[in-house]
């Protein structure tokens, strides 16, 4: 299986956008090691992109990207945040939408509304296959 090629600090695509299936055929490519992290979670050690890396990938691959929180809701307890992803490619614009969430009193690094944009923002890039290999089982 590939992997993706050393990621510079600055963009690789410069000038015209280049077709969807190109941006996806590269976002699809297993995350090198140095850009995952890992955390336990009940137990579980799970390994992810934290969303640093997640720009640095989407700046690479797919310059020019955009995101914004489309919305935020709250409840007594938790905070509900969906992403709005948006890449430009030769065709036209392609958006994936994704929703993250957190506990409002969950005691974890970080504030909940940062939390759950940052599960909502890396999910959203998932949609378009970035590190998508991390959620298949051996």
């Amino acid at each position: 299986m590939k992997t993706l090629a050393a990621v510079p600090d600055r963009p690789s695509h410069k000038g015209p956008a280049h077709p969807i299936v190109e941006i996806l055929e590269d976002l699809r490519k297993p995350v090198p090691q140095r850009f995952l992290a890992q955390r336990k979670q009940g137990g579980t050690l799970l390994t992810y992109i934290p969303w640093f890396n997640v720009v640095k990938l989407l700046d690479h691959f797919a310059c020019g990207w955009e995101g914004t929180v489309a919305s935020i809701t709250t409840t007594s307890d938790r905070i509900f945040l969906t992403y709005r992803l948006t890449l430009h490619a030769a065709e036209g614009s392609f958006t994936r939408e994704a929703t993250g969430t957190e506990a409002l009193n969950c005691g974890s690094y970080g504030d909940p509304s940062s939390n759950a944009e940052s599960m909502a923002f890396r999910r959203a890039a998932v949609k378009f296959g970035l590190g998508l290999h991390l959620y298949e089982k051996e």
